[in-house]
């Protein structure tokens, strides 16, 4: 696979009728899976070895961006989720590679500063819920 453009990974919000907006001004965003394991291991495991329990973990998908509020739009409906605690679903899109859709709960939100600067944010999801993957 080539070499792709940042800028083309987009995380959006579903707007409410399941059109989903791309929220502004993120200059960052990553996306990371993750799967608990459960540990099976007992007196009879192999050589003593650690065995896993195939399928048996808790799943969660975990979602960080960070930029600068380009509109009020986009800025009112990220602060109403996260003060109402609303979990909600997003995608983030992710170039020649697919879209992950499900329900997300905004866990973090963080605005920051620089006196001669813009206003930034930084933005942390966590699932809530069955994410899906369609490949592109």
């Amino acid at each position: 696979m080539a070499a792709q453009s940042g800028k083309d990974m987009l995380l959006k919000l579903d707007g409410g009728s399941g059109a989903f907006v791309t929220v502004a001004g993120l200059r960052t965003r990553s996306l990371s899976f993750n799967a608990a394991s459960v540990d099976t291991t007992d007196q009879e495991s192999a050589g003593r070895w650690r065995e896993l329990l195939a399928g048996g973990g808790v799943k969660r998908a975990s979602v960080a961006g960070a930029g600068v509020f380009k509109d009020q739009a986009s800025d009112a409906s990220i602060r109403a989720l996260f003060f109402a605690g609303t979990i909600a679903d997003w995608q983030l899109v992710l170039p020649h590679f697919g879209v992950v859709e499900g329900p997300f709960q905004i866990v973090a939100l963080e605005f920051s500063a620089d006196h001669a600067g813009e206003v930034t944010f930084d933005l942390a999801l966590e699932s809530a819920g069955e994410v899906s993957f369609a490949a592109v």
